[in-house]
């Protein structure tokens, strides 16, 4: 096995943990907030194919993958402050936490596994060492830099992170566990 199939392997392992919490769901239970956030279960997917899919692009593209541009005038401490109007992107982002009323969990799971399929073409033949400068944006250190493995690394501890918190909400919602 290669790092790279390593790294993919464990991808797909923290991938089924997540997926599993939503099986037998109706498209309404997995739409449903359980505790006092905006998570639902069909969002925390919706959340980890966007994230994924966006690191595997920065991989590829660069920071040009990741457009965190503000309107003419606006900073972040007006957009953190509520004082202006955030960005598509940014409620583009808001809105992968939700169930949305077109969405559907079977949309939602078949669109991960475009993502997962995609990610698999991209890493597969990857350097691992290839880096590519960070976006400007306050949540990124200025002037950074990321290798595919840290990215890779990345999307697998963000997708086990949201699989247990998946774990939490199923808990909630009917008292079943995925593992």
């Amino acid at each position: 096995m290669t790092e790279n199939t390593d790294m993919l392997a464990e991808l797909a392992k923290a991938r089924n943990a997540l997926i599993r919490t939503v099986d037998g769901l109706t498209d309404e239970q997995a739409g449903k907030r359980t505790t006092v956030s905006e998570l639902c279960l069909g969002g925390v997917i919706k959340h980890v194919a966007a994230i994924e899919e966006q690191w595997l692009r920065f991989v590829v593209e660069g920071p040009s993958a990741m457009p965190y541009d503000l309107p003419e005038g606006v900073t972040w401490p007006d957009i953190f402050a509520g004082k202006a109007q955030p960005p598509q992107w940014m409620i583009d982002h808001r809105n992968d936490f939700q169930m949305l009323p077109d969405d559907t969990l079977a949309d939602v799971l078949a669109r991960y596994e475009q993502v997962a399929a995609r990610t698999t073409e991209i890493v597969t033949d990857a350097d691992l060492d290839a880096t590519q400068p960070l976006p400007a944006a306050p949540w990124l250190e200025p002037g950074g830099v990321r290798s595919a493995r840290r990215i890779l690394v990345h999307v697998i501890a963000e997708t086990s992170q949201h699989a247990g918190q998946a774990d939490i909400l199923r808990e909630s919602l009917d008292g079943q566990k995925s593992s």
